[in-house]
């Protein structure tokens, strides 16, 4: 009996000990993924701001200026990608627009940002834009993949249309949590007129055809809960500036649309805080809690199987004797 016990335990080790790396290595790859249908919105502030004001062409200081992003997953587009491309895939329509500290809208961008479920690698397809401009995205936005290294990531910028480093500069702690610290500085770059202006009746067309040009920079910063990937907290320093504006009747040759540093709402990194360390232990199950446990689990079942056939030779060996 005891050795048809050992064989028992020696074969429930060697089946738990083979499950370690295969969840770890080949189910965790094809389980863990984001899901089509996620909704998401995050609003940050900027306290205070400087703002050009369409009624007078002079930009001036304000108390709040508010940026809304929302991401909308699109089941039906990600299915008909998926067709075609031939693995898991996520379609975000987002739409980032700035309201006034009147809660006028300033500005209005559309996305359609289009990736890998599994490793959040951008996937080009037909209807990925920015504000109704075709792009080729190259690099993540957004969301970095799980289990983020401590290394630089290419990561798309909307604005310019154009992939920069966003580079990693150390560990840090985050409300509880450990985080990478990631930080992109993007340069003084012409960048398109938005679609939707703030002032009726004015379009992107006509203000290009007087010859004034939108020019941008940005200091963006990013807090990545490394498990999951997800941003628990993220800021920027803004700056946009209207130049040739005297083309278009302003009192100067170079004004400034906007200006201010832009940080996530206090109640919105609560939230998001609360997800990520939901969504991270089940991340960790697959990647570390389940696979060591079977490992641990597996060498006890050997050691047992390997105590019962000792147990089971030593009368016979006395009878021998």
């Amino acid at each position: 009996m005891r050795r048809r016990a050992g064989l028992v335990l020696l074969a429930f080790a060697v089946f738990f000990a083979a499950l370690s790396p295969l969840l770890r290595w080949y189910a965790f790859p094809r389980l863990a993924k984001v899901p089509p249908g996620q909704y998401q919105e995050v609003v940050l502030e900027a306290k205070p701001a400087t703002l050009l004001d369409y009624t007078t062409l002079r930009a001036k200081e304000v108390d709040k200026v508010t940026i809304v992003q929302t991401l909308k997953g699109n089941v039906e587009e990600s299915e008909k990608i998926e067709r075609s491309a031939g693995r898991d895939v996520v379609v975000w329509d987002a739409l980032s627009y700035i309201q006034g500290p009147d809660g006028r809208t300033v500005s209005a961008i559309p996305e359609r940002y289009i990736f890998d479920a599994h490793t959040q690698a951008p996937v080009n397809a037909t209807g990925e834009m920015v504000d109704g401009d075709p792009v080729r995205r190259e690099g993540i936005e957004f969301k970095w993949p799980f289990l983020t290294e401590k290394r630089d990531y290419a990561y798309f910028d909307a604005q310019t249309r154009t992939t920069a480093p966003i580079h990693y500069k150390g560990t840090r702690t985050f409300r509880g949590l450990e985080v990478y610290y990631f930080e992109q500085t993007i340069p003084w770059t012409e960048v398109p007129m938005p679609k939707k202006m703030p002032i009726e009746g004015i379009t992107a067309e006509q203000i290009a055809q007087t010859g004034m040009t939108r020019w941008y920079t940005t200091q963006r910063m990013f807090w990545v809960e490394p498990v999951t990937g997800a941003p628990v907290n993220g800021e920027e320093i803004h700056r946009e500036e209207l130049r040739d504006a005297k083309k278009m009747g302003m009192p100067e040759d170079t004004v400034t649309a906007f200006a201010g540093h832009v940080k996530m709402r206090e109640d919105y990194i609560a939230d998001t805080v609360d997800l990520v360390k939901s969504q991270r232990v089940l991340v960790l199950l697959l990647t570390s809690y389940l696979p060591r446990g079977f490992l641990v689990l597996g060498a006890g079942l050997l050691a047992l199987a390997l105590w019962l056939e000792a147990r089971s030779r030593r009368p016979r060996s006395a009878t021998n004797a």
